[in-house]
């Protein structure tokens, strides 16, 4: 190619044999070549014949997507590096014409709260690149660590790299550390470590955009530097190792001008590492109780006629954003700067909280933006049935939901869209112990992100979609990777139905058979297949797995349906789920596994059961779950009230417990039972208190907790 460029020959199209494509997937193209194929190609486009492979694209962006199309259509054994025989080494004949959704397509990896070896993002960056990914937002520093070496801050890695070792327990239960506790968990890129990344990020048309967060999630930087926080802080810093508690509203002092003297010579080294259009300077979740209680804060406030403390973070972002945007950067935030009166100039929001409508708060004033709902696109939730995941926390952020999403909304002004530039995944690292962790929540949901940013909303198709997964998972499993296989689990929902439970379950994937059996043995291709609802009338284990042409695909769900004078009998009540507290399924140690009945007002809550006839009473149990890292916890008090009419009740138990009983640590499951002594009643009305604010020593202090029940159990 660079011969043909010396000799000024006119490229109209390209013919790759076998071997040249593998001399250019990995390797780098000239600026030359690119200007010269972005004068003489308009149109991108593939074309397979039994006689040629022909490349048409308008820059070497295009030439390179078009052959790594070609790598997922060669055999998987590609991506090995060891020679391999008996492989039959063709592809199909193919016309592809394509072009990208949007220009920003991205990944975002957070290294702080788990530290990613380099190998380990390597590999991850090899893989966006064959999705097409051109986007990686690096998240490299936090409460939990700072990731990269800072030459004029030493301690920033020699101390703000390192954490104490709580690896015991999940991490929203970490205790912060003691001063002088020992901290080996951690680590950090050096700065010939990021240059190596970025390098092989660009040979893979992928821009690594830095983030430095801030004004908050910083206590690793002020770790090493406690003199950048606000004077009224007297307590310890620490880097925490989870939550934080109260430490986490310790953050950079906006009164200091060391503080921003600070963060611009930090600034300055990472982007002479970074050659990236964008810098990120974070922004989001920025508690400002130290702020408001700061002199140097207040006379910040009083000298720049700021009206509170959200303007102050305004100020603080603002102040920042110019002094990137001096050294000809443009500037990323995430949507809590929409919070402040006044935005940072040319600055692009990312739209995170809930479904990122904030962004359009942004967008409203002509800023671009950037979706990246939590809600949908953040990776750390549950990517499947939970009852077979490892735990996290939230809600399902399932390969459909991710596939799904459709980031322009009918409702939007016409001029949003035109704003907005690209959509993200984001890959929060809380609850990852090892790299085998992150490989297996990004993988294949990272396929589904792909999807979204690379395709029109009008031809994109679930059942094609799943066909290409399969053959990129099968590339996944030759390069070591472990993807998670939650899409080939069951998702079961039980609901009572006039003195009945009926067992509706479902599997996201189209291709599969449900197949389930009822007598406790273990489900196969030849057990009943799965139709429609199974009606349940009785106690009973309902077993169910999915199939493939005889092959069981999933894990197989185990349901034992339990009965009881409650079960499948009407109830009501102040929760939208109420009806779980009926259907004779107990739920798991996982809070949000779709089992468990919750309120949105927990100051006291209220259900009523129609047991339909008047029924002698013994013993009414509460399924109660406790989880302190998530502020769940036992009622404060639950009162039982009987009638004959729904009409007229009278008090038949009653059951107090301590703060100490209430807010014990750890997540488990426990009867709370009250005894009723033989009373006669047709309806049972349960009434419970909150369990109130959470104490100081809670590692969620101040927050107001939750109550969570699973099952109403009569006898």
């Amino acid at each position: 190619l660079q011969s043909c460029l010396n000799n000024n020959f006119m490229i109209e199209q390209f013919n790759f044999d076998i071997r040249l494509i593998f001399a250019i997937l990995n390797g780098k193209v000239s600026a030359a070549i690119n200007r010269k194929l972005s004068r003489n190609f308009r149109q991108n486009g593939l074309e397979i014949t039994p006689e040629q492979i022909q490349v048409k694209a308008s820059d070497i962006k295009g030439f390179f997507y078009a052959l790594q199309t070609i790598r997922l259509l060669l055999p998987s054994a590609v991506e090995g590096n060891r020679r391999v025989e008996n492989i039959q080494w063709s592809i199909p004949a193919v016309t592809i014409q394509d072009e990208p959704r949007f220009g920003y397509r991205a990944l975002m990896l957070d290294a702080a709260r788990f530290f990613i070896p380099k190998e380990n993002v390597l590999r991850i960056i090899d893989c966006m690149g064959m999705l097409k990914i051109n986007t990686l937002h690096f998240h490299l520093t936090d409460d939990n660590g700072w990731r990269v070496e800072i030459k004029k801050y030493p301690r920033l890695t020699e101390v703000g790299a390192w954490r104490v070792n709580r690896m015991d327990v999940p991490f929203y239960f970490r205790r912060n550390a003691e001063p002088g506790e020992p901290t080996p968990i951690g680590g950090f890129y050096t700065q010939e470590d990021i240059k190596e990344m970025v390098a092989y990020a660009a040979d893979r048309q992928i821009e690594v955009i830095p983030e430095i967060d801030m004004p908050a999630h910083s206590n690793a930087a002020l770790a090493a530097y406690p003199q950048l926080a606000c004077p009224v802080v007297n307590s310890y810093i620490g880097v925490i190792p989870g939550l934080g508690g109260g430490s986490s509203g310790v953050i950079y002092c906006a009164g200091n001008d060391s503080a921003f003297t600070f963060l611009q010579d930090v600034l300055d080294e990472v982007m002479a590492i970074f050659p990236s259009r964008y810098i990120h300077l974070g922004g989001d979740e920025a508690q400002k109780g130290f702020w408001k209680k700061c002199p140097l804060c207040r006379q910040r406030m009083n000298k720049e006629h700021l009206a509170d403390v959200e303007d102050l973070q305004g100020y603080f972002m603002k102040r920042m954003s110019d002094y990137v945007r001096s050294k000809g950067r443009e500037v990323i935030g995430w949507d809590e700067l929409t919070n402040s009166s006044f935005l940072p100039e040319g600055v692009i929001i990312q739209g995170w909280r809930g479904l990122g409508a904030a962004a359009l708060k942004a967008a409203e004033k002509g800023h671009r933006f950037i979706m990246t709902p939590a809600r949908i696109m953040y990776l750390i939730r549950y990517q499947g049935p939970q009852w077979f995941e490892p735990q996290t926390y939230f809600g399902n952020n399932t390969l459909k939901d991710v596939y799904d999403y459709e980031p322009v909304q009918a409702d939007w002004k016409p001029e949003y869209a035109s704003l907005l530039i690209g959509v993200q995944a984001s890959l929060w690292t809380e609850f990852c112990n090892k790299p085998e962790d992150v490989d297996y929540l990004l993988f294949p949901r990272l396929a589904a992100l792909a999807e979204v940013a690379w395709t029109k909303k009008e031809r994109k198709d679930w059942t094609s979609f799943l066909k290409g997964l399969d053959v990129y998972n099968e590339h996944l499993t030759a390069k070591g990777i472990v993807y998670a296989r939650s899409m080939y689990n069951i998702q079961h929902t039980v609901t009572p139905n006039d003195g009945m439970l009926e067992v509706k379950l479902e599997c996201i994937r189209p291709d599969m058979e449900i197949h389930y059996t009822t007598d406790g043995s273990e489900p196969t291709a030849t057990s009943p297949l799965y139709e429609k609802i199974v009606p349940v009338k009785e106690p009973l284990t309902l077993k169910s797995a999915t199939f493939a042409q005889g092959r069981q695909m999933g894990k197989t769900l185990i349901l034992p349906v339990r009965w009881n004078l409650a079960t499948a009998k009407p109830v009501s009540g102040d929760s939208p789920s109420v009806k779980l507290l009926t259907n004779g399924i107990r739920g798991s140690l996982k809070y949000s596994d779709s089992e468990w009945c919750t309120w949105n007002d927990n100051d006291s809550v209220s259900f009523t059961i129609d047991l339909l006839k008047p029924e002698t009473l013994n013993t009414l149990t509460l399924g109660c779950i406790t989880n302190n890292g998530m502020a769940i916890h036992k009622p404060s008090s639950v009162k039982v009230e009987v009638s004959d009419d729904n009409s007229s009740f009278c008090e038949a138990a009653m059951r107090s417990f301590t703060p100490e009983e209430i807010f014990r640590e750890g997540n488990f499951i426990e009867n709370l039972p009250l005894k009723l002594r033989g009373t006669q009643a047709r309806y049972v009305r349960v009434t419970a208190k909150g369990p109130g604010v959470c104490p100081a020593s809670h590692v969620r202090p101040g927050q107001v907790s939750r109550i969570l029940f699973d099952e109403m159990i009569l006898e």
